[in-house]
């Protein structure tokens, strides 16, 4: 089974429109991640906040703390759209 990427993942996303309430700090982002709980492209953001290295924010469901320890201890990743669609590709 082949998975796509959505280049235009955002106008998809459970959060759209809701300013900068994605962009909490501390404990607030623990909160806030329940947006993404059943969003439909919560791999497409998450990949993008991973490949990018974004560190501001909760994207794909992960703070900005969760990501970060991810990338460490997965140095060897250089795609994670790749990795992310391929899990997605296995669990369907």
């Amino acid at each position: 089974m082949t998975v796509m990427y959505r280049e235009d993942w955002a106008t998809a996303a459970n959060c759209r429109g809701t300013g900068d309430v994605l962009f909490a700090e501390g404990a607030a982002q623990r909160r806030v991640r329940v947006l993404c709980e059943d969003c439909p492209v919560r791999r497409e953001c998450l990949a993008e906040a991973l490949d990018d290295r974004i560190e501001w924010g909760v994207w794909g469901g992960m703070t900005e703390r969760e990501r970060r320890a991810l990338l460490r201890r997965r140095p060897d990743v250089t795609s994670w759209r790749q990795v992310l669609l391929d899990d997605a590709a296995t669990t369907r």
